[in-house]
């Protein structure tokens, strides 16, 4: 069974950083997508950031130039650096992954437990 652990959540006040960490874990052949959403209580989960296997990245609109997404693709592990954090960045933050089991098979996704993020003075 393949697992993704996170960490790295907690409480910062707003203008703080923090840096999440998810590794991917199992019977893994190979990682493709890799991403961070989160979801707002009261509010539906929504995409933060998604980097590739090639590293090419996409972020929403609310987090571009604060937030970086990267990847150490030989340890399947994924990064999110929150800079400026704000209060309305407050939520669980959940890793995804897309991975394949072998080279033929199926393309399969993944998510991790979340890991709570809380920007309050």
């Amino acid at each position: 069974q393949v697992q993704l652990v996170e960490s790295g959540g907690g409480l910062v006040q707003p203008g703080g950083s923090l840096r999440l960490s998810c590794a991917a874990s199992g019977r893994i052949f190979s990682v493709h997508d890799m991403g961070w959403y989160r979801q707002a209580p009261g509010k539906q989960r929504e995409l933060v950031a998604v980097i590739g296997s090639g590293s090419s990245t996409n972020y929403a609109d609310s987090v571009k130039g604060r937030f970086t997404i990267s990847r150490d693709s030989a340890k399947n592990t994924v990064y999110l650096q929150m800079n400026s954090l704000k209060p309305e960045d407050t939520a669980v933050y959940y890793c995804n992954a897309n991975y394949r089991r072998s080279p033929t098979a199926s393309l399969l996704e993944v998510w991790g437990q979340g890991t709570p993020v809380t920007v309050s003075s």
